[in-house]
């Protein structure tokens, strides 16, 4: 799988129950599509745009009850309608990738966290709906999962970001370490830069910590497959520190050998 917003999303796992399968992928098709739209590709930033653009007018034509000639959203409407899906949180989703499209640096922390509000927030909160569960906390919870998982995608991805003239890493983060953007050009993992990662992947862990009581509060499989993504998660951010923050050389990810001891975790 390519890097993404969603890599850190398992989806449509043995776990989940058959019935949310199909709509679990309808929403991931959906926002991965989006997703690549805005990443992929060597398309201009103008065509970037018109095409997220499109999407939108799709999802009006959702909310007109039109039907569409794109097959992605033939697929996503019935899922829409069926379970009663907030449009706003498709648009939200949008307005995230495009977002990616024209902003390349973030001052504040509060800022990377309203992005991180539309670009993985409203995956969780979908998944919620469709697992009949949106009382007020179980959604502060998700958010807090969510967001998570989105910063570790970014602290994973550090380099490729780059690459895409984008940093994720807060401004004022950058100064208070005395980080510059020349040493992530030359990927220099020195002192300040531990210093530096290790305050956002302690600051990461325990956001996705304060998420994690939603894991038990949702029943049977959904449960468990909620733990093991905030398994995973937690277990990327010790990859994060086992490497000693460098990143740029060693990027940390998931592997085969990691879901025994997830699994293990999750059922705890």
């Amino acid at each position: 799988m390519p890097v993404d917003h969603y890599e850190n999303f398992p989806v449509a796992s043995w776990l989940l129950p058959r019935r949310l399968r199909e709509p679990v992928t309808a929403i991931y098709g959906f926002a991965r599509s989006a997703d690549d739209i805005a990443d992929e590709g060597d398309i201009d930033d103008h065509t970037r745009l018109s095409r997220l653009s499109e999407y939108r007018t799709e999802l009006e034509q959702i909310a007109a009850g039109l039907p569409s000639q794109n097959a992605l959203f033939r697929r996503l409407s019935p899922v829409i309608r069926g379970h009663d899906l907030p449009l706003s949180l498709f648009f939200n989703l949008l307005d995230a990738f495009s977002q990616d499209v024209v902003k390349k640096r973030y001052l504040s922390f509060s800022e990377l966290e309203d992005y991180c509000r539309l670009s993985a927030n409203p995956v969780g909160r979908l998944l919620l709906k469709l697992f009949r569960a949106e009382s007020e906390q179980q959604l502060i919870w998700s958010d807090a999962i969510c967001t998570s998982l989105q910063l570790i995608n970014h602290w994973q991805d550090i380099g490729q970001d780059w690459a895409r003239g984008r940093i994720y890493l807060p401004q004022e983060d950058l100064q208070r370490f005395k980080v510059t953007e020349a040493q992530i050009a030359l990927g220099k993992a020195d002192s300040n830069w531990r210093s530096l990662l290790a305050f956002e992947v302690q600051r990461t862990r325990a956001l996705m910590l304060s998420g994690a009581p939603l894991t038990r509060t949702l029943p049977g499989r959904i449960g468990l497959e909620l733990r093991l993504i905030v398994a995973g998660g937690l277990r990327i951010l010790e990859k994060i520190e086992a490497v000693d923050y460098d990143v740029f050389r060693r990027r940390p990810q998931l592997k085969p050998l990691d879901w025994p001891i997830l699994m293990a975790k999750a059922l705890i």
